[in-house]
C-alpha cells in the first residue's frame, strides 16, 4: 500500500537509490573475492622477490670476490712474467759467456796445432 501512494519521482529515487546499494555490494563482494584469491599469490610473489633479491646479493658478493681473485693472480702473473725475463737475460749472458769461451778454445786449439 504505501508504493501505491509514492509518486513517480519518489519511485526513481528509489530505484536509483537501491541500484546504487546493488553496485556497491558487487563491488565490495568482487573486492573481497579478489583480495581472497590473489592475496597468496601476491604473497608467494613478494617471496620468491626477496629471494632472488638474496641471491643476486650473494652473487654480487661472490663476483667481488672473483674480481679480486683475478687481480691477485694477474699480480702473480705480473710476477712471473718478471721472474722468466729476468731468467732469459741470465740465460743469454750464460750462452754469451760459453759462447766466448768456446771461441777462445777453438783459437787455443789452432795455436796449440800451429
Amino acid at each position: 500500500m504505501i508504493l501505491q501512494v509514492m509518486s513517480v519521482a519518489a519511485s526513481v529515487i528509489l530505484i536509483i537509490a537501491l541500484l546504487i546499494v546493488a553496485g556497491l555490494i558487487g563491488y565490495f563482494t568482487a573486492w573481497y573475492y579478489a583480495k581472497s584469491v590473489y592475496t597468496p599469490v601476491i604473497n608467494k610473489l613478494e617471496e620468491e622477490k626477496a629471494q632472488l633479491n638474496r641471491d643476486i646479493e650473494k652473487l654480487k658478493d661472490e663476483i667481488s670476490r672473483l674480481k679480486g681473485k683475478i687481480d691477485d693472480l694477474d699480480r702473480k702473473v705480473d710476477e712471473l712474467d718478471k721472474d722468466v725475463s729476468e731468467r732469459e737475460r741470465e740465460i743469454s749472458k750464460k750462452v754469451d759467456i760459453i759462447t766466448g769461451l768456446e771461441n777462445e778454445l777453438k783459437e787455443l786449439k789452432k795455436k796449440a796445432k800451429a
